[in-house]
């Protein structure tokens, strides 16, 4: 396939809300008796577009994406901790405000790396054999159902490693995390729709996983 305008453009999306996602998780917000990253209100979202890519273009092009994505948040990750180890200017005074937003410790970096890497592959990868079993139909079951597995393994995955042991840990801190994904996945189905099919006229492909190497280490050209 040839990279298209709309793939650079969803790719950028994708990983745009990724990067996001992590720096302003390190705020908990209050909704109603919910207590939850502010991470909740963009995160879903690199999964919708996750959904979008093998949608249209399979697979094989959203697994060089997510991986693209690892490597984009991995070059944040290393630059935010050099920022954060240069000395300071003597008038500048927000040095711990720094460290307190970006200074990420190994274990929430371990986290969120694993957690990312293990749910995106497993949403992508359900979406493309769910494709071929529905034979292109009901779109709505293939997002739904592929974003239950993988948010449901990227949040246990995250909170499990990032919080076991502190009194922050309970399996119902899963829960309450996995059921909000997974809602504001729902609610954007209709937006789903609109792109994949946009995308899908614009760029004349529809692709179908038949003959897929599905081992996320797979680079593919």
């Amino acid at each position: 396939m040839k990279v298209s305008h709309q793939f650079v453009i969803v790719t950028a999306i994708f990983i745009t809300c990724l990067i996001t996602a992590n720096v302003i998780a390190v705020k908990v917000i209050s909704l109603g008796s919910l207590i939850l990253p502010a991470a909740i209100i963009i995160f879903p979202l690199s999964y919708i577009f996750g959904d979008i890519l093998t949608e249209v273009y399979g697979y094989r092009w959203a697994r060089n994406v997510i991986w693209l994505g690892f490597i984009c948040n991995l070059i944040f990750v290393v630059f935010a901790w050099v920022g954060q180890i240069l000395p300071p200017a003597a008038f500048w005074d927000a040095q711990q405000a720094y460290e307190r937003i970006l200074g990420y410790t190994p274990r929430l970096l371990a986290a969120s790396f694993f957690g990312y890497l293990v749910g995106e592959f497993a949403n992508s990868f359900i979406m493309a054999r769910m494709k071929i079993w529905t034979r292109g139909r009901w779109l709505w079951s293939r997002t739904v159902g592929s974003t239950i597995v993988g948010q449901g393994l990227d949040t246990s995955i995250f909170i499990t490693i990032a919080f076991i042991g502190t009194p922050v840990f309970t399996p119902v801190l899963i829960l309450y995390h996995w059921l909000a994904k997974t809602i504001i996945e729902v609610a954007a189905t209709p937006l789903t729709y609109v792109i994949v099919s946009l995308l899908k006229k614009k760029e004349a492909i529809d692709t179908y996983d038949y003959e897929t190497n599905f081992n996320p280490f797979h680079i593919s050209d």
